[in-house]
């Protein structure tokens, strides 16, 4: 019962980190203008076009579909686990200034990371509704 317990609650881990990070893809896809807003201010690059965001989409949901179904879980847990950690690292400004705008919402970051890195350290045991090596 323990082993199912632990691979139940990995699960529930996955299946929400794969939900943020689903709907920043989605957000790609639907409003390719806010996403050109967020790689200028957060990670300093301009100049993006649509059709690289959309190029960005589709490799992040190829990634993140490949992590909720469990699959190459070094490579897929790894890449989310980067791709959050510089998002979150990205945000610093916004952590210095807690209580201006929606601020607040970015400190949300920080316990999705430690799921992230919760699952890339035990992706073996990560069993439940996961399609990679048991």
């Amino acid at each position: 019962m323990n082993n199912y317990r632990l691979s139940l609650s990995l699960f529930l881990l996955r299946s929400s980190v794969f939900l943020v990070m689903f709907m920043w893809t989605l957000d790609k896809f639907l409003r390719t203008a806010h996403a050109t807003i967020v790689y200028e201010k957060f990670y300093f690059i301009h100049g993006i076009g649509d059709l690289l965001i959309y190029g960005i989409a589709i490799i992040e949901l190829i990634i993140i579909i490949g992590f909720l179904l469990g699959v190459q879980k070094r490579i897929t847990y790894g890449l989310i686990l980067i791709f959050h950690s510089i998002s979150t690292i990205s945000s610093f400004k916004q952590y210095l200034a807690p209580f201006t705008n929606s601020n607040l919402l970015f400190f949300a970051a920080w316990p999705m990371l430690a799921a992230c890195i919760t699952l890339y350290l035990l992706r073996d045991s990560d069993t439940f509704l996961s399609l990679g090596k048991k």
